[in-house]
Parts: structure tokens; C-alpha cells; sequence
């Protein structure tokens, strides 16, 4: 996220001497992107945060891709599903993935973290389709709720107490590459600018801090190279008191996404919510249709030649799709052509507006769904076009 913010006390002046109440020093750390080119903060801990008390042995934490699928349009029946684990980690089941992106369901039965999460393989996109709760990491306390994308950037720790009523479900991207705000809706300082579909006022960072000061045993586990290595402090890494920067999650809610329309239907970049190095995120939401006199308000038929579409249906009734419930997803494949079932184009002729809700991941190299996703797919999808 390409704007300054500030909590807690910090020094007057970076990289100089900041100490505690008995004399000792603050513990300063800058956490920094590509190299010391990119965004970063600088943190304040009250503890040493290179001070391990000891070192686990690592739990394997990966997905394999289903070789044998084949180039097939699909369809993953995954709106019934209840849970998908036990807790956090153990319920993140990967759908599909490339060498950019992974992208996945997450629904467990347990609400509250009993450990810290460290991802040093990948910025995570959480959207959160059913629940609310609060987000605690190193940069302080951020309340999720429905309808939130939260962009939490690389090496971020931290943990989720989510509310123990109703539904909860996860939607989780993982990718290799930065996620940001996109290009065009930014202008040369980051700001974004006056066309874009949302604004600095619709994002929210962290809000207050959470400093954890006691002492006892803290389990940070942390993603890496297809591993979950155990990682045990005698302090919390969240003993932070104060920090400032660029680099920090954020929640922006797809409740806040303001749509682009036009007098012909409008093309999925008009629906770009993020950027990131070999894929986008779209947001499709309520909106009026197109208003020439003419207009067909179902999208044309489309050939992706250079990338795979994944529709996660999140509310409301599509008009191009038929059979597709709340929860489920849909990937189309560079390759073949997709467009709306029978009926549909007709249908939607006259129509004035939709309800709908649904997240997009286009990405530019091919999908494959894993071995996780096979149980899911519906093999009837791929001849629903046939009249």
C-alpha cells in the first residue's frame, strides 16, 4: 500500500538511539521490500526479535497440481462445504495454483489462532466471504469483517480471533509477487487518483496497537520453500510500541468498490481491485447495466489466449451462469472459448441492473487445479454450454 502511516511512539529520527523506560534501548527493525528499493516500515520492539528460544522440526505444507485433469472448462462444487480443517493452517486447502499464484478455500473449526503465522514465500489476499473478527500482527489490531479483502504483505506475523457465531469461510490468494493498488488508478506520488474505484478513505490499516509484553512461549510458524518451520520465542512478536511507514496490511471492503459502467458492456479490467506480478483481481458488484438501446447486458463470448479466468461466486444470481451456487468456483482456460450459457444472452435482454458479487483471478501463465480440488469438480460443466 503506497501511503505513510504511523503508530505508537517512534524516535524523532530514524536509526538513532531510542530507549526504554530502564535504560536500555528500543530494539529497531526495518522490514523492507526488493532489497532496500522498495516500500518498508521501521518497528520498535521492546524485545530482541533475533532472540529464538528454540527451533522445531519443520512440517511439510504444500499442494501438488492434478496432472491429469486435462484442458477441460471446470466448475468446483465447493458452496456446501462446512469446514475444511481443524484450524487455520490445517483448513487452508489450495484449489489451484501456478508458479505466481495459489488460490484457495479456508473454513475451520476452530475460531481463535493458538500460534502466530509468518507467510516468507508470499504476500496473502484473504477474502472474507462469510465472518468477522480482528487481525492481530506486529502492526497492530485490524477488525475484519464480510465483504473484506485483506492484503497482508510478506513476513507479516500474525493471527486472527475470528467470532465463534455463524458461518466462516475464507477465500485465500497467495502469490509470489508484491499485491497492490493498481497502476492507472494511482498518479506519480501513489495517490490514487479521481477515476479510480476507490480511495485512501476506503482502505484500513491497523488501528490501534496491540502490545504483548509478557514473557512465556510463543510458537511462530512460518511458510517456507513448502515447509512450516516451528519457530519458539520466550516474547511475543507483537511487543511493538510503536512504528512507521509504507508496507502494512490493510482491509478494503468490496462493499466500498465503486463500478465503472458505460452505455455497452464494459470489459473485466473496468473490475481491477489489485495488481500483482503475473495476475489481477477483479471485483464484480451491484451495478447498473449498459444503456444503449440496444445494449445486451450478458458478456460476449470470450477467448483467453494468454490467461485463465477463475470466478469465485460470492453473492446474488449470475445471469450468464447457470448451476453455480454461493461458494463455488469456476475456471476457465486459456484456450477455449467461455461465454453464457443457453438462454442467458436473451434472458438478459431489458435487464437494468444485478446484484451480483463474485472475486475474479486472471492470471498469465496456466492454472492447474491440485490434487485438493478433485474431488470437488463437477464433471457435467464442461458440455453446459450444449443446447
Amino acid at each position: 500500500m503506497a501511503y505513510y502511516h504511523r503508530m505508537g511512539t517512534i524516535p524523532p529520527k530514524r536509526h538513532t538511539q531510542f530507549r526504554q523506560p530502564d535504560g536500555s534501548l528500543f530494539k529497531e527493525e526495518v522490514v523492507s521490500s526488493k532489497g532496500f528499493s522498495g516500500i518498508y516500515s521501521i518497528l520498535y520492539h521492546i524485545h530482541n526479535p533475533n532472540e529464538v528460544k528454540s527451533i522445531g522440526i519443520p512440517k511439510p505444507f504444500s499442494w501438488k497440481p492434478a496432472t491429469d485433469h486435462g484442458l477441460n472448462q471446470t466448475h468446483l462444487k465447493t458452496s456446501d462445504v462446512q469446514f475444511t480443517g481443524e484450524d487455520y493452517l490445517d483448513a487452508r486447502r489450495n484449489l489451484m495454483m501456478n508458479s505466481d499464484v495459489m488460490m484457495g478455500i479456508c473454513s475451520p473449526r476452530k475460531r481463535k489462532m493458538e500460534y502466530y503465522f509468518k507467510n516468507a514465500d508470499g504476500d496473502e489476499l484473504i477474502y472474507v466471504h462469510d465472518g468477522e473478527g480482528v487481525m492481530y500482527s506486529q502492526f497492530g489490531k485490524l477488525e475484519v469483517r464480510k465483504g473484506d479483502y485483506i492484503v497482508i504483505p510478506r513476513t507479516t506475523i500474525y493471527r486472527f480471533e475470528f467470532e465463534e457465531e455463524g458461518p466462516l469461510r475464507l477465500l485465500i490468494i497467495e502469490s509470489k509477487g508484491a499485491i497492490e493498488t493498481v497502476n492507472r488508478y494511482r498518479n506519480e506520488v501513489g495517490q490514487l487518483l479521481e477515476h479510480s474505484p476507490y480511495c485512501e478513505r476506503d482502505i484500513r490499516p491497523p488501528h490501534e496497537l496491540h502490545i504483548e509484553k509478557e514473557q512465556g512461549d510463543y510458537l511462530v510458524q512460518i511458510k517456507k520453500q513448502g515447509m512450516l518451520h516451528q519457530y519458539s520465542y520466550g516474547h511475543s512478536p507483537l511487543d511493538i510500541v510503536g512504528w512507521d511507514g509504507y508496507l502494512y496490511p490493510y482491509a478494503l471492503s468490496i462493499y466500498d468498490f465503486e463500478p465503472i459502467t458505460g452505455r455497452i458492456h464494459q470489459p473485466p479490467p473496468v473490475h481491477q481491485t489489485f495488481q500483482a506480478f503475473g495476475f489481477v483481481i477483479c471485483s464484480f458488484v451491484p451495478r447498473l447495466f449498459d444503456y444503449h438501446p440496444l445494449s445486451i447486458p450478458a458478456p460476449y463470448n470470450h477467448s483467453n489466449i494468454d490467461s485463465d479466468e477463475v470466478l469465485y461466486y460470492a453473492e446474488g444470481e449470475f445471469m450468464s451462469r447457470k448451476g453455480i451456487d454461493r461458494g463455488s468456483f469456476t475456471i476457465h482456460m486459456g484456450g477455449l472459448p467461455h461465454g453464457p450459457h443457453p438462454g442467458t444472452v436473451e434472458k438478459s435482454i431489458g435487464a437494468k441492473s444485478t446484484d451480483e458479487y463474485a472475486v475474479m483471478l486472471d492470471t498469465f501463465k496456466s492454472l492447474q487445479i491440485t490434487t485438493d480440488a478433485l474431488e470437488f469438480v463437477d464433471e457435467n460443466y464442461p458440455m453446459s454450454w450444449t443446447e
